[in-house]
């Protein structure tokens, strides 16, 4: 299998784009909040932004496992190209919300 076959599997790129997802809801927050950390209201430690990030971040987990699974058995070399492009998403996605300290 080839990598461009593999990345229009299902659980190739759900993962990237739930990824995608998380990226433009911290976008948007910034656009609409500003940089500045939402003020605690009503004793809630979170906006939905961030439950809605978390929710999308935490969802990716199982989806890349059950690729691992299923492909890395089949064919490694592609099935790690992959991973490695989820992975790097996933980062990519993590990364604002630590360098911002969200």
């Amino acid at each position: 299998m080839t990598l461009s076959a593999a990345i229009k599997l299902p659980s190739a790129f759900t993962p990237l784009i739930m990824s995608a997802l998380a990226i433009g809801v911290l976008l948007v927050h910034i656009a609409v909040v500003g940089l500045a950390p939402e003020p605690v209201a009503g004793g809630h430690d979170e906006g939905p932004a961030a439950h809605l990030w978390q929710i999308l971040m935490t969802a990716q987990v199982p989806v890349i496992a059950f690729f691992a699974v299923k492909w890395l058995r089949k064919d490694v070399r592609v099935a790690l190209s992959v991973l490695g492009l989820q992975c790097c998403a996933y980062i990519a996605a993590l990364a604002p919300v630590f360098l911002l300290g969200y």
